[in-house]
């Protein structure tokens, strides 16, 4: 019960925060890519949620803290949280005044993005038990070397940067896009530090550096 309290209150705070940041600077909610984006994010969180309150709620535990212990990560977070504050805000002026505008058709193509990261996601979730929200070593953790893991090292930042530059697409706004192409440069800082965290404390972890290159997109990094 508290854990099913705890993820509502979470879910519910979000859905209002993010409303607030989106129509209040868009001066009404007569703005349809702020419910297209809520829509396309709270919807599959919500169904998500509940399947892992069923059936892997230490899973839907982890994910809930959000607590970090390192440092660098700390910050990493501040600065992230920032990003998304700022984008949402701009994205809710841009629709107001009329800044600028981005094609329907490209929109649709970032609402289908939107759904395919998130599909991506929990697909890493199906694939890794130890997956957690902060940079820490579990006990009895192993190296998951498998599927995605076996592509790349953090197939999970993939999958949310690929969200979150969907997300001002949705939204219709390239100044907010502009804003969230800070969040890789943050995520790029965030696996270094904590690749440093795991190859110290997580046994077979450099081997696994080995043997997957590279760390967010094939070939490239």
């Amino acid at each position: 019960m508290k854990l099913l309290v705890n993820a509502l209150v979470k879910f519910l705070s979000g859905l209002l925060l993010v409303g607030l940041l989106l129509f209040l600077p868009a001066g009404t909610v007569r703005y349809p890519g702020g419910w297209r984006f809520m829509a396309l994010l709270f919807l599959p969180m919500l169904v998500f949620g509940a399947l892992l309150f069923m059936k892997a709620p230490e899973m839907l535990k982890k994910r809930l803290n959000t607590r970090e212990t390192e440092p660098m990560q700390k910050g990493v977070v501040v600065f992230s949280a920032l990003v998304f504050i700022a984008a949402f805000l701009l994205a809710g002026l841009d629709f107001r005044f009329h800044w600028t505008s981005v094609p329907p058709w490209l929109t649709i193509a970032a609402s289908l993005l939107m759904l395919a990261a998130y599909g991506l996601y929990m697909e890493v979730m199906r694939e890794n038990a130890y997956l957690s929200r902060t940079v820490e070593i579990q006990e009895g953790q192993k190296v998951i070397d498998t599927g995605l893991y076996g592509v790349v090292r953090h197939p999970m930042y993939t999958s949310t940067i690929l969200l979150y530059l969907s997300i001002p697409l949705v939204l219709g706004s390239w100044v907010s896009f502009a804003v969230f192409l800070l969040y890789p440069a943050a995520i790029v800082f965030r696996i270094r530090s904590e690749e440093q965290v795991l190859s110290a404390g997580l046994a077979g972890y450099t081997e696994y550096k080995e043997k997957v290159k590279y760390r967010l997109v094939p070939y490239i990094w």
